[in-house]
């Protein structure tokens, strides 16, 4: 699918995000300062009610390849569904506003270090990923997770909820064009529904750095995740991910 915009999209979904955003989108722009492709930044903003969206103004204020969407309605995955399908980049990068995995690491998604592939997954699990600083019982409980995911929905990955993915522009349009979960499963829905569309998949391990202040609540968001792949189970069966013509 040809595009007229940048070689990348950049999609950070940013709820009550004012720290982390201070310090993040610097890391991002020092980053693209140095690459060869031209690139777009769009956080989008659903439901803060602290600074967020005057931090990414006055950020976008002296670097115009930015822009914020605000006001979206709560849920990590409208978000981000709003988010992909705004953005006009060839490639699509959904990135957590916390940078837990280094910007730099970004080069393994892409061409020419990885190419042939719609839909590429950072992984916390398996060759190449290093974790640092989380907690044993966090990571216990999120193995857990992953083997009911694994049973329930998407098999063959080690790591479906790391915050960090990439999609092409065609994949990106198709998949999020037929999303429905607005909580945090909507990645379990995406991968579920990608390997369905037969769509080249590939998981990198990654570099990731656990932050104390993550928003992630594991054991409630995981029993809600587990919920979410029901009701994608019960979308499928009906029909609603039926591809558009």
């Amino acid at each position: 699918m040809a595009t007229n915009g940048p070689f990348l999209s950049i999609i950070i979904p940013a709820l009550n995000e004012e720290r982390r955003l201070g310090l993040t989108l610097p890391k991002i722009d020092a980053f693209l300062q140095v690459q060869a492709f031209d690139a777009e930044v769009i956080v989008v903003e659903n439901g803060s009610s602290d600074d967020t969206v005057g931090v990414v103004q006055r950020f976008a204020a002296q670097h115009p390849y930015v822009q914020i969407i605000a006001g979206e309605p709560r849920g990590k995955g409208r978000a981000v569904r709003r988010g992909m399908l705004a953005a006009t980049g060839e490639y699509r990068f959904i990135c957590d506003a916390d940078l837990s995995m280094p910007i730099s690491e970004l080069g393994k998604f892409l061409p020419p270090k990885l190419a042939g592939f719609d839909v590429v997954i950072g992984s916390r699990e398996g060759p190449g990923a290093k974790r640092y600083g989380e907690p044993p019982h966090r990571h216990l409980l999120g193995r857990v997770a992953n083997t009911l995911i694994k049973l329930l929905a998407v098999r063959g990955f080690e790591d479906t909820q790391c915050g960090f993915k990439m999609f092409t522009a065609a994949a990106a349009q198709d998949l999020f064009g037929v999303q429905r979960i607005n909580g945090v499963g909507f990645d379990v829905e995406l991968l579920f529904v990608a390997q369905r569309r037969g769509y080249k998949i590939k998981s990198v391990g990654i570099d990731w750095y656990y932050d104390p202040e993550s928003k992630m609540r594991l054991f409630q968001d995981s029993l809600g995740v587990i919920g979410e792949i029901m009701e994608v189970r019960r979308n499928w069966r009906a029909g609603l991910y039926a591809k558009h013509e």
